[in-house]
Parts: C-alpha cells; structure tokens; sequence
C-alpha cells in the first residue's frame, strides 16, 4: 500500500488534539525549570508565506528539544498589530492617502477599528495554518500589541528602567517617509520587495588637503573623494579612509592626488599620470581639508570637522577608497 504523507500527517494532528499531547507536555514540567523561548510576533497583515513556514519550523524544534530535556517551555502566541503594515493596508482597502486624509474622511477612530478589525481576521486563518505546519503554541492564550494589557505592561516595563536609570537621551540618523510622516525601520523599506536594483551616478570629488606635508605628503595634495549621492554634499564633515589599505600618490599634471592603490587604473583611465609614492590609511587619519562650502555652524568653537577618520565600511571593490561622509544623511556616516 503506497505511502500517503497528507493523510498520516493529518491523523497525527488530530491525534495531538484529540489526546492534548501538548497540553500534557506542558503540564508535565509545569513544576520543572522555566526555559523561556521568545519568539518575535508576526504581522497580522496577511497569511504566512513560506518565509513564515522556515521560520515557524526552526522556532518549534528549540521549545521541543527543551521539553525533552525537562524544561517548562511556553510557547504563547502573539500578533505585531502595530506599526506601518496594518494602516497601509487599512489606507489601500478604504481609498485613502496619509494622515490628514484619514482624519478628514473616516476620522481616527473609525481608522483605528479597521485596523483592529483587520488584525482580528486574520488571526483564525493563521491558526489552521500554525497548526497545519506540527507547530505546538498557545493559540487560545495569544497576547496582541493592541491589547490594554500588553501596553501596560509595556509602559511598567519602561518605567522600571527607567527608576534604573538605564534610559537615556540619545541621537540616531533614520530614514523618514514623507508620505506616512513618520521614521521608518530597515525592515519597513525592505517589505513588499521594495529594495530593486538601479544604476547610479557616482561622483568623485576633490577635497584639498590643509597641511599635507606634516604626512611627508606634497603641498597642495588632493584627496579623492567618491560618492553616489552627491546632493549630500553640502553635508560633507569628513572623509572616511581604511587604515589598512593602501594609498597611492598620483601625479596628474601639476596637482598630486590621493586614490586607493587598487583603484588607480579606474580613476586615471586614458590619462598620462605618474604614481610618486605610496602610503596607508592609518597614516592619513587626522588630517583636515578645506570644506567645501562656506557653514558658518561648522565654525562654532568646539566643532570637530573636515579632517580624514577611519572607518571599517571603506573598501576598494568601487570608487576612490576615500569616501565622503554627511552625519546627517547615513547611519555609517552618524557613527563614524
């Protein structure tokens, strides 16, 4: 009789249901060593695709391999209700755009019950599916981030650091979406396949060297600078080199430039140059170029730029080895 997967996979499902075998499991160790599994919620946004399904296997066999072990391991279920993905949906399904236009149409309260309304629909579909993939969790005792109670215990949990003193007032560069009028996360611009690949145009630079011969470096001595996003360049507060990689000094006409060895063939393509010496990044942190642009802010006592720093997200696959850096455009460019 030929093997049936479906069918066989089916009755042990329903043999787990039937004889609540991971119920029992959690009541064994009940009394046992908690192992705590968190388990980041998903959006409930739609129906798991097969990201979700890779996911939900490597998350189920670390809380089975626990219980085996003798652990009390829980596995609550919870749902992300928050967030860019519901009201983008909500915003596509109602015909509306934007913030302004919910609050003139449907209003915000009428916005905030689609979205709740939303979430809740989906949550049935997930759980045939959950439990259709072997999954064991606690669909019954889901928790959502909608909830009154998840949000308090949110708000307590800020509090406590906060009498920890753990909390503090910092700076970090974001990208913002003008249309949501809101920051936006890494994982919010790469949903929907919203990353595609285009062609750039990239510029190079020259930034002139303040006192290049206190690096034995010859008067007048030009940094090459690369960028492809060249409208940042009013932004510009210093260059990032690699400190270990190597520089070349080239000669082209009367003006000495400074290119990353391997890269020289690219910048100085189909032109008479003369490479007069060499030397590495680590040698040329700390010296300061003239800016290109006249900011008075950048004058102010105790302000720290146009001088080359080092940095690890330099490399010689592209441009110059040198790049231009605007704290306030890039995250890289904030840290350095």
């Amino acid at each position: 009789m030929p093997y049936n997967a479906n069918e066989q996979e089916l009755e042990v499902i329903k043999f787990w249901k039937e004889n609540k075998t991971f119920e029992k499991s959690l009541k064994k160790n009940e009394d046992q060593k908690s192992y705590v599994f968190y388990d980041g919620p998903p959006f409930a946004t739609g129906l798991p695709h097969y990201g979700h399904i890779l996911g939900s296997v490597v998350k189920d066999l670390i809380p089975r391999y626990k219980t085996m072990q003798g652990f009390h391991v829980r596995r609550r279920w919870g749902w992300d209700c928050h967030g860019l993905p519901i009201e983008q949906l909500i915003e596509k399904e109602l015909e509306v755009s934007g913030k302004k236009e919910i609050e003139k149409t449907i209003g915000i309260e009428g916005f905030n019950n689609s979205c709740r309304t939303k979430v809740l629909e989906y949550a049935g579909q997930w759980k045939s599916m959950v439990e259709r993939m072997g999954r064991w969790v606690e669909f019954d005792n889901a928790y959502m981030t909608m909830d009154s109670t998840y949000m308090e215990s949110i708000w307590w949990a800020l509090k406590t650091i906060w009498d920890k003193k753990r909390i503090y007032e910092g700076w970090k560069v974001l990208q913002y979406c003008p249309r949501c009028e809101t920051p936006i996360s890494k994982a919010e611009t790469a949903m929907d396949h919203s990353y595609k690949d285009v062609t750039e145009e990239s510029t190079t630079v020259k930034f002139v060297l303040k006192d290049p011969t206190s690096k034995n470096l010859p008067e007048g001595t030009v940094a090459l600078a690369w960028t492809t996003t060249p409208w940042t360049l009013p932004g510009n507060l210093a260059l990032a080199v690699g400190v270990d990689i190597e520089y070349a000094i080239v000669k082209l006409e009367d003006t000495h430039y400074i290119v990353a060895k391997d890269l020289v063939m690219n910048v100085f393509e189909g032109k008479e140059f003369e490479v007069t010496g060499h030397t590495f990044g680590k040698d040329l942190v700390g010296l300061e170029y003239k800016p290109l642009f006249d900011i008075p802010a950048m004058k102010e006592e105790g302000k720290k730029a146009y001088y080359i720093a080092a940095a690890d997200f330099v490399t010689t696959e592209e441009g110059t080895g040198i790049v231009h850096t605007a704290v306030m455009y890039g995250e890289d460019d904030y840290r350095l």
